[in-house]
């Protein structure tokens, strides 16, 4: 078995640490998600935690983990009667992001259902994290069939099983532990809400942790075994700190001062539904447990508010997670009441207590210190200074400033026509892994999916001839069956955005940008990468390359400045540079072009409004679905939009017709067939 690296041996990411001791002394807390950028030792952190947590007793032989002195009624393996009981280390099972439905719930166990003939279970990831921790790394990019799954289980502490004749129901409670970078992309909200607390993590930029980091980094890679030894002391010490609060945890009373303090807090910072107040309950019961005293304080509960609230306040996924600390504060003192004694200060895991924080307590040495001693001291960082403000990008004569966006409303479906084979998402139709099935196939290469209907009709008109005298089915290989499935994929999302002058009404780009922020927002929630071109002046650029952050989009989007010609045929062009590379990083991905426009082509050559019509047939000849979003305003409009989109094969919708309340026609799929070239937008 590897070594892992010690939790005390983690430098710095004391809210990290803090966060999952507090569900290791309480699991009701709800788990943990981890946001930050690569490379902070997030998963490090998290693996580490497992290593603390006490032994767990279960029934012997019971692959459900069903505890002795209340085993589960309707255990798959019970009644377990007078089975003896023993105990085992705390589990963390991990879920990969590419694990398929069956490894996370489970499935018939095909090898006996073959050749035995008996209908018998094979427990998932989900049995087996159980009353330990289900890790998921890159939990944003983890496919939305297994988040269902995941929320069903969390929801209801088990999970239920039906499927090829199976009818299964198992508990299946554990912590929920996520780690995730932003940059990739955002999680739904229904799975934010399921993680208890949130922790955002970044490297330090003090020197001399930074150079603590790495000097125990790497005797643990030298030595892992001796590393470890050496913070075997530290590890104990926490580990008897955390059994300790554990048995204090009963016996804290949150008082009705501290309980209306938590209910102003989230009511303050309107969060949804009554989670937040629950969990922070819970938070502060165990932070008062953690720190050795037997009342919630006030300074329980703001450090509760700092970890359950940030991820819960985000109206939209272009708001920041983070908490106004000042409202905070002001919150907490107007529904101040009679403070208990004690300590208002609640332990951390650097500081004192019960089982210690420090050198001579043998819990989690302070920042920078280490069995061996203290670290060199780090060098004073100099005071910064704020950044002198840039102009917008491209500035000159004629240049409007960027202008707020709009409101974003909901708008209709976009889709890929035909069925693709991408990543899993929720925009146009696919042949997925998972999803309804559709029928079934003989195998080309590795059996993946067995159809076990189709394969049992294939195999039984053979069975007298090839022997059969058992109740076992005599199958063979080309018995077996593929299942073919039908679900939903992402597409990437290509916006071409003119910023030219004629686009440069303030009113009327604040509506262009509030309808891409819209589509944005409609692309986040289906799982689509997203990429934006913008041009004006004299040439294109790519402002935010193919990419999972939406974020980041909306981010370009708002400093988008406007002003200059129009040259629609380069902002064509610079997006087919684009595709053609994104078609060779990712072949299964198919692409999806918005051009907002208002279809005045003004610059690029000689005769721009050609040139723009060819560069939108080479679009058209590959293939590409697109729609343009007619931005022309005005009682006289000239519907040059419309013509390109005839020349790029797809279709157009103004601003009004993209609302989903709209009554101008249900969903719109994209045209991807080419249509007749039109003369009317060249002569235009």
């Amino acid at each position: 078995m590897s070594t892992r690296y010690p939790f005390t041996a983690v430098v710095g990411m004391d809210d990290l640490r803090l966060a999952l001791l507090l569900n290791a002394v309480s699991p009701a807390v709800g788990g943990v998600l981890v946001r930050g950028e690569k490379g902070t030792a997030k998963s490090t952190a998290v693996r580490a935690l497992a290593e603390l947590l006490p032994e767990v007793p279960v029934v012997a032989g019971c692959r459900f983990s069903c505890d002795p002195d209340s085993p589960d009624p309707g255990c798959p393996d019970g009644p377990h009667g007078n089975a003896p009981d023993t105990s085992r280390p705390a589990r963390m099972v991990e879920l990969p992001v590419g694990a398929s439905e069956d490894r996370l719930v489970g499935a018939l166990d095909i090898e006996k259902a073959l050749a035995e003939g008996v209908k018998a279970f094979e427990p998932g990831l989900l049995a087996a994290a159980h009353r330990g921790i289900l890790y998921v790394d890159e939990v944003n990019l983890l496919h939305d069939h297994l988040i269902d799954l995941l929320l069903d289980a969390a929801a209801m502490g088990a999970s239920h099983v039906e499927r090829e004749g199976v009818s299964v129901r198992h508990a299946a409670r554990f912590l929920l532990v996520g780690t995730m970078n932003p940059e990739e992309g955002e999680l739904r909200p229904q799975l934010l809400d399921r993680f208890g607390l949130t922790v955002e993590v970044a490297a330090s930029r003090d020197p001399g942790q930074r150079v603590e980091v790495v000097r125990r980094r790497l005797a643990f890679e030298d030595d892992p075994a001796a590393f470890a030894a050496r913070w075997a002391d530290e590890e104990t010490a926490l580990r008897e700190r955390i059994a300790t609060a554990r048995e204090l945890l009963p016996q804290v009373t949150l008082g009705d001062a501290v309980l209306l303090q938590i209910a102003a807090t989230c009511a303050a910072f309107e969060v949804d539904g009554m989670r937040a107040d629950i969990v922070m309950a819970r938070a502060a019961t165990a932070l008062a447990a953690w720190a050795g005293r037997t009342e919630v304080t006030s300074e329980d509960v703001r450090q509760a508010a700092l970890l359950a609230l940030p991820h819960r306040r985000r109206r939209s996924p272009f708001d920041a997670p983070g908490l106004d600390e000042d409202k905070l504060d002001e919150t907490l003192e107007r529904f101040k009441g009679d403070e208990p004694d004690g300590d208002p200060e609640p332990d951390g895991p650097g500081d004192g207590g019960p089982g210690g924080g420090g050198p001579d307590g043998g819990g989690i040495p302070p920042q920078g210190e280490g069995p061996d001693g203290p670290a060199p001291e780090s060098a004073e960082a100099p005071e910064s200074t704020p950044a002198p403000q840039s102009a917008p990008q491209g500035s000159g004569a004629g240049e409007h400033g960027a202008v707020k966006a709009g409101e974003p409303f909901r708008t209709k479906v976009l889709s890929v026509p035909g069925l693709g084979e991408g990543a899993a998402g929720r925009r146009s139709r696919a042949r997925t892994e998972h999803g309804r099935t559709t029928g079934s196939t003989r195998p080309r290469g590795a059996l993946t999916k067995l159809h076990l209907a189709a394969t049992v009709r294939a195999a039984a008109p053979h069975q007298r001839a090839r022997g059969r005298s058992g109740p076992g089915l005599v199958v063979r290989r080309d018995d077996l069956r593929q299942a073919t499935r039908e679900g939903r994929e992402g597409n990437l999302v290509l916006f071409a955005v003119d910023a030219s002058g004629s686009m440069a009404a303030r009113q009327r780009m604040s509506a262009v940008k509030g309808a891409v922020l819209s589509l944005l927002l409609d692309a986040y929630q289906r799982r689509d990468k997203v990429g934006l071109v913008t041009f004006r002046g004299r040439d294109a650029e790519v402002a935010l390359p193919p990419t999972s952050s939406v974020d980041a989009a909306a981010a370009r989007l708002e400093k988008l400045p406007t002003g200059g010609r129009t040259p629609l045929s380069a902002g064509l062009l610079k997006a087919h540079d684009v595709l053609r590379v994104e078609r060779l990083r990712d072949p299964s991905r198919r692409p999806l072009l918005v051009v907002v426009t208002d279809g005045r082509a003004t610059g690029g050559g000689a005769d721009p409004v050609a040139l723009a019509a060819r560069a939108a047939r080479l679009h058209a000849a590959e293939g590409t679905a697109s729609v343009v979003v007619d931005c022309e305003t005005g009682p006289v409009r000239l519907g040059l939009a419309g013509a390109l989109a005839r020349e790029l094969g797809g279709t157009a919708v103004t601003l009004d017709e993209l609302r989903a309340d709209s009554i101008a026609g249900l969903v719109r799929d994209v045209q991807a067939a080419g249509q007749t070239t039109q003369t009317a937008w060249r002569a235009a």
